[in-house]
């Protein structure tokens, strides 16, 4: 193979694992049952990819091959350390019989682990803190230092916390599965909690020198699409809306020395209508399926404040801001 071509499969490696790693990592945590034996099998499949890809093409289903190739790489390594620990005999001949062939599954099992891998991250068993850096590592992707810095917070501690979420995991016996119906309410809120955190980081930072950080709240947009493509319930419809219409705004919140500009002042030609007219759509829907709650309440404010031509036009939004304050006293009012 010409060096062109080489370079041409090495680009497509980087390419597969942008978008099909998390998809790759979910369903190796479901087939392997450990976080870390997943990732080290995600690495190896990745690893052989670039070689075998370069000498034999690639395969139909890229996906499909690195799932199978990662798991058998985890199965081999099992078998060799089972030497020195009796234990993972047996547990390479369980996986070895019980999983079945991962080109036999299709897109709909894919999609049953992600949303597994994202309530598993998000479970009430966890600190917040370590909700959040879990979803942010292992749904999205970001490196230990990305989000330390996002977050600024020493490297070493965020990878504590997740280190620490890990163990949680394992010696809790925390079930990698989706909640049944009559816990989907509570657990989808624990959810939605930590997209909707990790945006208003984004949107109104905390800490450091600046007023908004467009890499969290952009995580969060991503994360929020991720959910309702995986689990359209009404609140996670509303909660997109939010950041949204929220998110429209972000060019004419900061003058060009980084100072905040009040919603007042703000320039409202700089406002993104694309974002604006999906939340919109977004908002409709929510609404339209009667199951309204705090997320939805505050998009349907916020379609207001999006649609109205003068701070004159908003005046209409004080009785439902009054309900969502008693719906949701904590409620931070930067997001405004």
């Amino acid at each position: 193979m010409s060096e062109e071509a080489i370079k041409q499969v090495h680009e497509l490696v980087d390419a597969v694992y942008r978008t099909e790693s998390r998809q790759v990592l979910a369903t190796l945590i479901r087939l392997l049952g450990d976080f870390d034996a997943a990732e080290e099998a995600l690495h190896d499949a990745f690893t052989i990819a670039v070689e075998q890809w370069s000498r034999d093409g690639v395969p139909a289903n890229p996906r499909a091959w690195l799932v199978s190739t990662g798991r058998f790489k985890a199965i081999d390594g099992m078998r060799r350390r089972a030497r020195f620990d009796a234990s993972l005999t047996e547990l390479a001949k369980q996986l070895g019989s019980t999983t079945s062939d991962v080109e036999e599954q299709g897109d709909e099992s894919v999609e049953d682990d992600r949303l597994r891998l994202i309530f598993t991250c998000c479970h009430p068993a966890l600190p917040l803190e370590a909700q959040v850096s879990m979803t942010l590592r292992e749904v999205c992707g970001l490196t230990t230092e990305e989000i330390a810095r996002a977050f600024l917070t020493a490297s070493s501690t965020l990878a504590q916390r997740i280190v620490r979420a890990k163990a949680k995991i394992r010696d809790a016996r925390i079930p990698y599965v989706v909640p049944s119906e009559t816990e989907l309410p509570d657990r989808l809120d624990a959810v939605l909690r930590v997209v909707y955190l990790v945006f208003n980081e984004g949107y109104s930072a905390s800490s450091g020198g600046s007023l908004t950080r467009h890499d969290l709240s952009g995580e969060a947009i991503r994360l929020g699409r991720l959910l309702i493509e995986l689990l359209p319930e009404p609140e996670a419809m509303g909660l997109l809306a939010l950041m949204l219409l929220q998110d429209s705004r972000r060019a004419a919140r900061t003058s060009p020395t980084g100072d905040l500009i009040l919603l007042d002042d703000q320039d409202r030609s700089l406002w993104n209508q694309d974002q604006i007219a999906e939340g919109l759509l977004l908002v409709e829907r929510a609404l339209s399926s009667r199951r309204i709650g705090p997320y939805t309440l505050q998009a349907a404010i916020a379609t207001v404040h999006a649609q109205a031509s003068s701070p004159a036009g908003w005046q209409c939004v004080t009785v439902p801001w009054l309900v969502l304050r008693s719906l949701m006293p904590s409620l931070p009012a930067a997001i405004w």
